[in-house]
């Protein structure tokens, strides 16, 4: 009867070569592991607090790449980060398949898994290459960090022999990396494939391993409720398994134990590893929709919706499909944006804004990819909420003065949309229409077009009492009407800077902020309805017919 080892999985036989104490795969001392499981007589309270692991997705990549081994693919792009976890899934894939495994790197070159030592004189890729052709038995090799050698002429030569040899028996080789460029003559003979994102369920046995580890080194105390748990484990999605572990064992180590504040460190973490390129902005949810005057239609539009994200499996059961997204057009100003940040409150899921503007590149191709990359990160973390506001600068038609990049991005999105895997729902923002690609409104595309008028006098009202109270002003001193009534035509956003403006004359002056300081500031100001009058008078008539009003 085998080992198997802690950390990596990895079932050893008592006959392998090498000190039986000790992994060969990760370097987990057996013996030591084993003696800790012994000790504990008792659950720790995560253990007994957090749900039971169920299998992972494991069987099924496995299965997946079976099938395109047995269907002659000489050639694998095994798309992760996560280079311990792709090889712990192939020596799942080796077992399974009956055939040996073999791992190369710069540093060490070849090696059998199964046995020590690696192959002498391998560790220059055309060497390893050179060995794997010479090779007579179907194996699998993974090659790690291959793919910044393929732009040379000759290591891709010899890697496409490799690949035509390998594509006429069992037998694949395997490159991992998240990006990488398979060369034009290799394409033939090669298959891409994804690793599944980690399950609730991996996160839950990571974070036991974690706590079994660092409690045989030090005093671990673990004062965390289920609620606390859950949410925990709900905002590691997302994260590599190895991330994952990087930032709970950081937490942990930080304060000597595991407690709700590890929750916050766990999203500042996300944030960090959601905006490392550049192209999204993790927000945390911050507003609910008790912020939002009004929009009574949008409200309970979204409520109806919110079941699916509290109850994915009765959604299921019942035929429906986690909802595509809405696209609200209005007046800037109305409220758009902070509709987004609600959604996501409500809903209690990430909210992830892309920038458009990060999305150009000067360089052929280069657009596309950046886009590639925010939907990859996005499905990374679903589910979650995707804003992009004033989506009609990212994907407005730029004819031959971008040189089609526009377009390129806009089919690229327009694709996404229909095909995506993760449960991702786009809010997306517009204020000029004119600009809006026609292929956003065919019927579709979103959920639904919500249209976002100017307030009216009782939303004008609450959006004064809103505002009044975040600052510290109690709304009943104030003729709430009368403020109401003088600012007709305003948007919420110019509601917010006349009462910005009134407490900084109020502060300035050394006094309490007035009724009359405030309509002082509406007398003082000239909204868009005035300024751009014909502008929205022209939106109104357009969405009167084409859309559903939010309020």
């Amino acid at each position: 009867m085998g080992k198997k080892c802690l950390k990596c999985g990895y079932v050893r036989n008592t006959g392998d070569p090498g000190p039986q104490t000790e992994c060969p795969r990760c370097g987990v001392i057996y013996a030591r592991a084993e003696a800790r499981l012994g000790r504990q007589t008792e659950p720790s309270p995560l253990e007994a607090t957090a749900e039971k692991p169920s299998p992972c997705s494991a069987p099924d990549i496995v299965r997946e790449l079976a099938l395109l081994i047995k269907s002659h693919y000489g050639l694998i792009w095994f798309r992760t980060a996560e280079e311990e976890r792709a090889e712990s899934l192939l020596s799942h894939l080796a077992d399974s398949m009956g055939l040996k495994l073999f791992t190369w790197t710069l540093t060490q070159g070849i090696k059998r898994t199964d046995l020590d030592g690696p192959v002498y004189m391998t560790t220059e890729p055309k060497a390893a290459l050179d060995h794997v052709i010479s090779s007579d038995f179907p194996a699998i090799y993974l090659f790690n960090g291959l793919g910044s050698f393929l732009n040379d002429p000759a290591i891709s030569a010899r890697l496409s022999d490799a690949a035509r040899k390998y594509s006429s028996m069992e037998s694949s080789i395997i490159l991992t990396g998240p990006e990488l460029h398979i060369p034009e003559d290799l394409k033939p003979y090669a298959a891409e494939i994804s690793a599944p994102a980690a399950k609730r369920e991996e996160y839950s046995e990571l974070l036991n391993n974690i706590i079994r580890d660092l409690k045989a080194k030090t005093e671990i105390r673990v004062e965390i409720t289920q609620d606390e748990l859950n949410r925990l484990l709900n905002n590691l999605k997302g994260l590599t398994l190895l991330e994952a572990e990087k930032v709970l064992t950081r937490a942990i180590i930080e304060d000597g134990g595991l407690n709700a504040k590890d929750i916050q460190r766990v999203i500042d973490a996300k944030r960090a590893v959601v905006e490392r390129d550049g192209l999204l902005e993790y927000f945390p949810a911050e507003h609910g929709m008790s912020e939002i005057a009004d929009m009574a239609s949008l409200k309970d539009w979204l409520n109806k919706r919110r079941m699916i994200i509290t109850e994915p499996e009765r959604a299921t059961s019942f035929g429906l499909t986690f909802p595509k997204g809405i696209l609200l057009l209005g007046v800037p100003g109305s409220g758009k944006s902070l509709c987004a940040k609600a959604v996501s409150m409500e809903w209690g899921l990430p909210l992830l804004k892309m920038d458009p503007s990060n999305l150009y590149n000067k360089y052929i191709g280069e657009s596309e990819r950046n886009f590639k990359r925010a939907m990859e990160t996005a499905e990374r973390m679903a589910p979650v909420i995707l804003w992009i506001d004033e989506i009609e600068k990212a994907f407005a038609s730029g004819g031959s003065e971008d040189g089609g990049v526009s377009q390129r991005v806009l089919g690229t999105f327009l694709s996404w949309m229909q095909d995506r895997k993760g449960d991702v729902f786009v809010v997306a923002t517009a204020n000029d229409v004119e600009k809006l690609p026609p292929e956003f409104l065919r019927k579709g595309r979103f959920d639904e077009v919500f249209f976002v008028d100017l307030p009216n006098a009782e939303s004008r009202a609450a959006i004064f009492s809103i505002h009044l109270r975040k600052r510290g002003k109690d709304s009943v001193k104030f003729n709430i009407q009368a403020l109401a009534k003088a600012s007709e035509g305003f948007s919420g956003a110019e509601i917010e800077q006349v009462v910005v403006s009134g407490l900084y004359g109020a502060f300035s002056a050394n006094c309490d902020l007035t009724n009359d300081m405030l309509l002082s500031e509406i007398n003082r100001t000239r909204p868009l309805s005035i300024t751009r009058a014909e502008q929205i008078e022209s939106l109104r008539e357009w969405a009167s017919e084409r859309t559903i009003s939010a309020q």
